[in-house]
Formats: structure tokens, sequence, C-alpha cells
């Protein structure tokens, strides 16, 4: 039987992938960081192991002790914990040494860099899971207005400009106007500060960075997402089709279609194609 290492973070996917991957043949070992994964995580994998951010040798030892060869990476971390949780170990102080800045894709892709280089091969983290990607297209009764896809397409313009600089995925637009940009305290709080500023016309789009590895930290959105848009007063919101993760797609979609949201997928490059 195959083995897969699982580096989980926090939310439903590292639940979703490793029932999946059982499901599929595979022995899944996890490697938990505290205080970010659910904990019924436990009940659903092989072997567990708890960590602490930057226990990176203690981690490959893990993985190396129970055969693991290749892994996902999954699941989120708190941002804001990267300046009150982390204990770095010699391996990681090595790894972060040698970058040029400590961005999100930056700290990943070294990550994913040393874990390669000890035999791990880091796979994409929907290889199992393809029907959790996006599908291009309008995916409620109502479709965006005329305003808000002009709104939708700033949006994705703008959002493409931070995420060459590595700075989030999400932002909220109303009236032609940028009202929140993506930054270390993440989507749902970006959704809250610009829908409080829109008053009802808030426009949330969230997108792929240009140079994302899609292995991981691959945008995501569920039913929190648009709760957290009811809760302002929030209207539309648009992804990038195929580069995106949709959880309980058909509960978000039937909890939009209650709100009245219009929610559809993109496609394109700077410029978005609404189909």
């Amino acid at each position: 039987m195959q083995k897969i290492g699982l580096i989980a973070g926090g939310g439903q996917f590292p639940i979703i992938f490793a029932q999946k991957a059982r499901i599929n043949g595979f022995q899944v070992v996890a490697a938990a960081y505290r205080n970010e994964v659910d904990p019924g995580l436990e009940g659903v994998v092989d072997a567990i192991e708890w960590f602490h951010l930057g226990q990176v040798k203690r981690l490959l030892r893990f993985f190396h002790r129970n055969g693991v060869t290749q892994t996902v990476m999954l699941g989120t971390i708190r941002k804001t914990r990267l300046f009150t949780d982390v204990k770095p170990d010699i391996k990681a102080l090595a790894m972060v040494a040698k970058m040029r800045h400590t961005h999100d894709d930056g700290i990943l892709r070294a990550f994913a860099g040393l874990l390669e280089k000890e035999g791990i091969h880091v796979r994409p983290s929907t290889f199992l899971l393809p029907e959790l990607l996006a599908p291009a297209g309008v995916w409620t009764r109502r479709k965006p207005t005329r305003d808000e896809r002009k709104d939708m397409a700033l949006g994705w313009r703008i959002a493409k400009a931070i995420g060459r600089l590595d700075i989030g995925q999400c932002i909220v637009v109303g009236g032609g106007s940028v009202l929140a940009v993506e930054a270390i305290d993440g989507t749902d709080a970006t959704i809250t500060r610009g829908g409080q500023l829109a008053r009802g016309e808030a426009v949330v789009v969230k997108v792929c960075k240009p140079e994302q590895d899609t292995r991981f930290d691959i945008p995501a959105i569920g039913v929190a997402t648009i709760e957290t848009m009811q809760a302002v007063g929030a209207r539309a919101l648009a992804v990038e089709a195929d580069r995106a993760v949709a959880f309980d797609r058909h509960e978000m979609i039937a909890a939009a279609n209650d709100y009245g949201m219009a929610v559809v997928a993109l496609t394109g490059a700077d410029d978005p194609i609404i189909a």
C-alpha cells in the first residue's frame, strides 16, 4: 500500500483529503500543526504527529521514519501566528537565511524545495480531488449586473497586481473603487472591511497569484465565504476557474441563491472572461 504524507493546517481540506486518500488505497501519515488542525484529523489518518511551526528537522525525521516519499501541503495557517507561535529549529533557520524575502510563496517554495531534496516529492493538493476545482461560468441563479461585472474586472486586475507582489489573493471592490486588499489578516477580514465600507455594493474577487505554485496555497472558498459576505451585505463573488477550490459547492450555491448573490468563476490572464 502506498503512503502519502499530509502536512496539515486548519480547515476542512486536510480531513477531506485524508478520507479520499484512504478510499484510494493510501496510508496517510499526517504532520499536524498545533492550534491549527481540526482534532478530528486523528480519526481519519493512519499516523499523526503534532508540530509547532518551524520544527522542520523533526517533521523530516517523522516522515523518514514512516517511509514517506510523497506528500501534500494543505490547510490554512493563520498568518498572525507567524509572530507569536513559531519554534524554528536549525534546519528552518538555515532555510530562511538563504531566502531573499519571507513572503508566503517564498517560504512555501523553499520548504517544498527542502522536502524534494530530502527525497519527499510534493504533489498538488488537488491531485486526488479534482472535483473541488472551480468550474468556469455563473454558478448562481442571479447573474452579475453590468456594474458588478465592471467591478469584477477591476478587482481582477488589481488582485493580479498585488499577487505579483505576493501580498494577497482577495480584493473587495464597490462602485469602481478598491475598498479592501487582503494582507496578513486573511480573506474573511478583508471581506468584512470592504463590505462595511460598500454599504451593499461590495464585489469580492479572489484569484491565484500570477506566479503561484498551485501545489499549495490555492485560493479556497466555501459556505463560510458566503456567510461572511452576507453579514456585511456583499452581493457578488468572482473566483478564478480551475485555480481555486470550492468546498461544499452545492451548499454554497444554495446559500448564495437564498441571499440573492451572484457567484461566478472567471478565466483569463489580466482581463477576465465572464461567460
